[in-house]
């Protein structure tokens, strides 16, 4: 009796977790499907000629000091566009994982 309640516990406690993960990345899933096209958008502007020319206008001074410009940086977009890359074969990985 005393290994059936421990095994009930832990069980318990395995339902618990699994259940707080499955919520998570379901918000999460739902987020990163939401920022699709705002993903896609940045990849198309990286490298870009308008890209090119917002970045020499920066490098100029022309642009306003408290402009915001993570996007002019060279290596926001490309992280960002290779976390998604990553993020993609994981989830890939774990459809085909048993």
């Amino acid at each position: 009796m005393t290994r059936q309640i421990e095994r009930i516990k832990l069980m318990e406690q395995h339902l618990d977790h699994a259940s707080q993960a499955v919520m998570q990345l379901s918000a999460a899933l739902d987020d990163f499907a939401a920022a699709q096209k705002a993903i896609s958008e940045l990849s198309a502007y990286y490298g870009s000629k308008d890209w090119k020319q917002d970045f020499a206008d920066d490098e100029q001074g022309l642009l306003p000091n408290d402009l915001k410009r993570g996007v002019l940086s060279e290596d926001a977009i490309w992280n960002l566009l290779s976390d998604c890359n990553e993020l993609n074969a994981r989830m890939q990985e774990l459809l085909t994982a048993k």
